[in-house]
């Protein structure tokens, strides 16, 4: 039997790159899908290859940095599924820049929806975790929150932040039964890194000891372990998935 048959597992941001591939990995294990980003258009193509693949999808738009949209999806989630077992909040945006051209409203707003919305969405989805005594949330970091990163102070303090989330929601929930990870990607392989020079790759790829970008799947690959069975002793860690960038 599939790992995820019978399970209801909620994405956000699912519908390109590694949230695609997170929602398309659950599909094929078997999950029950709930899933939500900003764009209909997107979300109603994204649900017929999830369909495709077997899986029952319920899809929302939702600004995921609203307190009433994020309690919403998971209401009708709840009433569409009967149950949620697994939030991966993986929605994220950015607007990069170097710290002194950087605007108040561009940094304001990559903490809201990265940083907020990851609060929002999962404190929305513990309510049901917590009556039912059982759940499993995957947050998506980043390699950059971690390290730092030049031009991308507002990115990198969002994603810091979410690994602050994460542990402290670990200690918080654990006595319900609840488990909490963090996924940290480095460079992965999707439409942004192509537009990237040759140059810009070949240098980036210098700092990778595996000398290769992630491809999606290694990224959705490590969300299922952390939200499977096999890791039911894990919670408030952080999996690094960024091929030896930072060691």
């Amino acid at each position: 039997m599939a790992r995820f048959t019978g399970k209801t597992v909620l994405v956000t941001g699912a519908t390109r790159g590694i949230g695609l591939a997170i929602a398309q990995a659950f599909a094929q294990e078997g999950a029950n899908l709930a899933i939500c980003a900003s764009h209909e258009t997107a979300l109603a193509q994204t649900a017929e290859q999830l369909t495709a693949l077997g899986a029952r999808v319920y899809t929302q738009t939702v600004n995921i940095a609203n307190a009433e949209n994020c309690e919403s999806f998971v209401a009708n989630a709840l009433k569409v599924f009967g149950q949620i077992d697994v939030l991966v909040n993986n929605a994220g945006i950015t607007k990069d820049n170097l710290t002194v051209r950087m605007s108040e409203e561009d940094f304001d707003r990559v903490i809201e929806v990265n940083l907020k919305g990851t609060f929002l969405m999962s404190k929305a989805a513990l309510k049901v975790m917590f009556k039912k005594r059982s759940g499993n949330i995957v947050n998506i970091s980043s390699v950059v929150g971690e390290m730092g990163n030049p031009g991308q102070a507002n990115y990198v303090a969002s994603k810091a932040g979410v690994i602050g989330l994460t542990k402290t929601f670990a200690k918080e929930f654990g006595s319900r039964n609840v488990r909490v990870n963090a996924v940290a990607p480095g460079f992965v392989q999707t439409a942004m890194t192509e537009q990237l020079s040759p140059e810009v790759k070949e240098k980036a790829l210098e700092a990778v000891a595996l000398k290769r970008f992630a491809d999606v799947s290694d990224i959705a690959k490590a969300v299922l372990f952390l939200a499977s069975e096999d890791a039911a002793y894990i919670t408030g860690h952080v999996l690094s998935v960024n091929g030896g960038l930072y060691i």
